[in-house]
């Protein structure tokens, strides 16, 4: 049985992410708090955290940089991180904080369940399908 800790103080986002991971082999685990999130992985060590951006005092920026920091004194081994965005800008935020793969929202289920599964895999999921298409340039000619 695998855990999965999904962490927003947001109940819609909660039980949209719960419906999305929800299988027979996954235990679901809710946090309404950064503060919550870290009290729950001292306690539990989820194999997953999917959390929030956006997220009270303690947003997931915080709770990710937070784990990461923990991880480095030998406190507490890797856990993956999925951190749910609000815009394609706070890519930025979720690289910093060495998030293992980030999503934009809303959410897309098939995109959530395949991110989440490519996490428990020991993997990574960047999400781009908010990337401004590319347009070839074509080169000059000689």
């Amino acid at each position: 049985m695998r855990t999965v800790l999904v962490a927003s103080d947001a109940p819609s986002v909660r039980a949209e992410v719960t419906a999305i991971a929800s299988r027979p082999d996954i235990q679901i685990q809710e946090a309404r708090s950064g503060p919550a999130v870290l009290a729950k992985v001292a306690e539990d060590l989820p194999d997953l955290v999917v959390v929030d951006l956006q997220m009270g005092n303690m947003g997931g920026m915080a709770v990710c940089l937070e784990l990461r920091l923990e991880e480095s004194y030998d406190n507490l081994d890797h856990i993956p991180v999925l951190m749910l965005l609000d815009r394609r800008p706070d890519v930025f935020l979720a690289r910093r904080s060495n998030a293992d793969g980030w999503l934009v929202k809303p959410l897309d289920p098939l995109r959530a369940r395949k991110a989440m599964q490519a996490l428990l895999a020991g993997g990574t999921y960047h999400d781009d399908t908010h990337l401004p298409p590319t347009i070839p340039i074509a080169s000059p000619a000689p």
